[in-house]
């Protein structure tokens, strides 16, 4: 029932509360780590008491990476076999340990890429990120290009960047044609969404692939149909002693009452193989249950009945495989939200703020045992529910495909994750490919942050009629921002701006305080919870009713604190201090213009005598262990130094911001076409964007990119530190 470290044979003693390993001759008071099959590693001190000798239990755990804890297994053989005057090579040993063989394809000379077809609520712009940076990634390697894709605002089907394009819906009809005429050699599924992933299982399943002699790069389709299906899933994940929710994938409205019943209300059901979480949501009893087992059963034809995690937290790790074996996670990810509002419905703050080091390792750990026992070769995300109260934790989802959360990754780390997964999909290895921020590593350097970014979705729930403005477990959002800072106020206040150019940043006055809007979400909570803080809810309350995580309300009540200090000065006595402490946390020249009865020239007017303005940063993926040669910025006001020159002579394109209703990844396509004439005419650029899903805030697309509010205050701050040569507002 443990594993151990290269001491023999180990069991579990009968109490119960011990463990006695096989020792040979190691002596006392050596420290020995175990780990029991709960993945807990203790430390003990060994009591020689032969032939055994016991471990004492330790209260505090250890903690950290233990990738290579099997290289501890070769030092202990090498002592012995030093002992026993027999012959080692420490090299040898090693390299025999490491040992994998990898299943390597034939190198593709044309390969057939699968698009998202048309933008849908739950896939949005962040298909044609992946897509456009997939053939970017293998014309790079010289192999020909053919995409489908028949949406015609994306700029993946814009001319120039894949060699050939086909504007054809994405059915399995469609793509056989194609495939006839053209005759590719690989094809890419993971690129499109749920929609070129359920179209490829389909191609698959009726042996087009097998006909035309087609391979499948990357994951193979079996680990798409392991992660997709839920009752493969859950038993896959149980063969490598890890513990999917208690749940039952059903076929009909009576079964699932059935599973129901067994696994005890309150349910969550929710299809499989479906789109942004379609058709799913909570039952507390049985006519809640059948009506949404019909619902969810008119959009696949299985259904899982998961049991409620609500209130737990929830985590995501984004994880890459290589064909020879090398895992690194790029991103962690958790959200402000508790479980049971969809991932993409959530307020998302990478890295992880809340974990313990324990916890992180224990999550991390996981996700790498996950990715390896599935095969994938590529991007994977791993969404896990945590117990507040303690380190049980379940494995919640498995994507075994690009996702919203992978762009939100890649944009958080400036690690280029869909560009990465094509190139491991080749057969290349991650130590080859090279890290693009700082030019010197390699993709085998797990992303390390010293700034905090948060996410915030966007809904355009107003523009419906007769709507529900509740979210929950099926995706409404139409899109969503991404802000950087350098500690939590700063960035949350910077996202909230983003979502919407009507909001000054986490405001009390927006909204009244009531509570059952607290208990179940809708798309204006968190200026709820800035009401109820103002009006005096204390911490424990707040928690009981919206079960977020306490060190993210007491971050919230910072701000709302902050706003009453404000408010008890006026624009005469307010002092450098004040409203450098203010900009620190994040608050915006308009919003504290409001609070101090001025207006937004004024307080940037006084801003600038007390020479409060801010610094530009760079994204360093590797915490400055090596410099940063990228030009992915952002502002704060938490620095005291810039990070690089500014030469003149630059031209501002401004990009399209959030995706909403009416304004979406068309807007995307007319910025990169911009900077593309422009790159052609010999001008160096900038782009401002803040929108993670876009190809416009992948920074080899400009000169220098900052990823920051599109606001007449940021964008003017910008301009007086560029200055540039012209600015494209169009």
């Amino acid at each position: 029932p443990c594993t151990h470290s290269g001491t023999g044979r180990c069991f579990m003693t009968s109490q119960n509360h011990g463990y006695a390993v096989d020792a040979n001759s190691l002596p006392d008071g050596w420290k020995i780590l175990f780990t029991n099959e709960n993945d807990k590693t203790n430390e003990g001190i060994i009591h020689q008491t032969n032939p055994y000798f016991s471990v004492q239990f330790h209260p505090e755990h250890t903690a950290g990476p233990t990738d290579l804890e099997c290289l501890f297994d070769v030092f202990i053989d090498a002592v012995k076999a030093f002992k026993n005057n027999q012959k080692c090579v420490v090299d040898d040993m090693i390299t025999e340990t490491l040992k994998f063989v990898p299943t390597l394809q034939e190198r593709p000379k044309k390969v057939l890429i699968l698009g998202s077809g048309g933008l849908s609520i739950g896939q949005a712009g962040e298909f044609d990120y992946s897509g456009s940076q997939g053939v970017k990634a293998l014309q790079e390697e010289k192999i020909q290009t053919v995409l489908i894709n028949p949406n015609i605002a994306t700029v993946q089907t814009s001319k120039g960047l894949a060699d050939k394009v086909y504007f054809l819906p994405i059915t399995p009809e469609y793509v056989e044609q194609v495939i006839k005429a053209e005759r590719p050699t690989g094809v890419l599924l993971t690129f499109g969404g749920q929609t070129a992933l359920n179209c490829g299982v389909e191609l698959e399943k009726s042996k087009i692939f097998e006909k035309y002699n087609v391979n499948v790069l990357g994951t193979p389709i079996q680990s798409i149909v392991d992660t997709e299906d839920r009752k493969i899933f859950a038993e896959k994940i149980n063969a490598i002693g890890e513990k999917v929710a208690p749940s039952a994938a059903v076929t009909s409205v009576e079964e699932a009452l059935l599973a129901a019943k067994r696994i005890g209300y309150p349910v969550m059901a929710r299809s499989a193989f479906s789109l942004g979480g379609l058709g799913s949501g909570f039952a507390n009893n049985e006519d809640e249950l059948k009506t949404l087992a019909h619902q969810a059963l008119s959009h696949s034809d299985q259904l899982i009945i998961d049991k409620s995690l609500k209130g737990w937290k929830e985590v995501e790790y984004e994880v890459v495989r290589d064909a020879y074996d090398n895992c690194i996670t790029v991103c962690n990810m958790e959200n402000v939200d508790p479980l049971g509002i969809h991932t993409g419905e959530s307020i998302v703050v990478a890295p992880s703020q809340t974990l313990s080091n324990r916890e992180y390792y224990m999550l991390r750990n996981t996700a790498i045992k996950v990715i390896r026992h599935f095969g994938i070769v590529g991007e994977c995300n791993i969404q896990y529910a945590l117990n507040p109260n303690s380190e049980e934790f379940y494995i919640i989802e498995v994507n075994a495909r690009l996702s919203r959360s992978s762009a939100l990754a890649s944009k958080a780390t400036g690690y280029p994750l869909a560009y990465v997964a094509a190139k491991l999909a080749l057969g290349i290895p991650l130590p080859v490919i090279k890290n693009s921020v700082t030019g010197v590593t390699t993709a085998c350097f797990e992303p390390s942050l010293d700034y905090c970014v948060v996410k915030i979705p966007r809904w355009d729930l107003a523009k419906f009629n007769r709507v529900s403005t509740k979210i929950g477990s099926s995706m409404k959002s139409v899109g969503e921002v991404m802000s950087i800072g350098r500690n939590f106020e700063e960035a949350f206040q910077k996202a909230l701006r983003m979502v919407d150019e009507n909001v000054n940043g986490f405001d009390p006055n927006i909204q009244k305080v009531n509570e059952n809007e607290l208990r179940e979400p809708t798309d204006k909570r968190m200026f709820v919870l800035a009401a109820a803080l103002k009006n005096g809810y204390n911490i424990d309350k707040l928690y009981e009713l919206t079960k977020i995580d306490k060190w993210f309300l007491m971050k919230f009540k910072n701000i709302v604190d902050y706003y009453k200090s404000l408010e008890s000065v006026d624009s005469t006595s307010i002092t450098c201090e004040i409203l450098k402490k203010a900009k620190k946390i994040g608050f915006s020249d308009k919003q504290i213009a409001a609070a101090i009865k001025s207006t937004e020239v004024a307080v940037r007017k006084l801003r600038e005598e007390f020479k409060i303005t801010p610094f530009v940063k760079q994204i360093d993926t590797v915490a400055a262990e090596w410099p940063a040669s990228t030009n992915y910025l952002y502002l704060t006001y938490n620095g005291s130094s810039h990070d690089l020159d500014f030469p003149e002579g630059f031209v501002m394109v401004l990009g399209s911001g959030v995706y909403r209703i009416g304004s979406s990844v068309e807007f995307d396509w007319c910025a990169v076409g911009c900077l593309r004439e422009l790159r052609n005419q010999g001008k160096k650029t900038i782009m401002i964007n803040y929108n993670p899903e876009t190809v416009s805030t992948d920074y080899d697309m400009s000169d220098r990119l900052y990823f920051e509010e599109i606001s007449f205050e940021v964008v003017m701050d910008i301009y007086n530190i560029e200055r540039p040569s012209g600015v494209i507002l169009s």
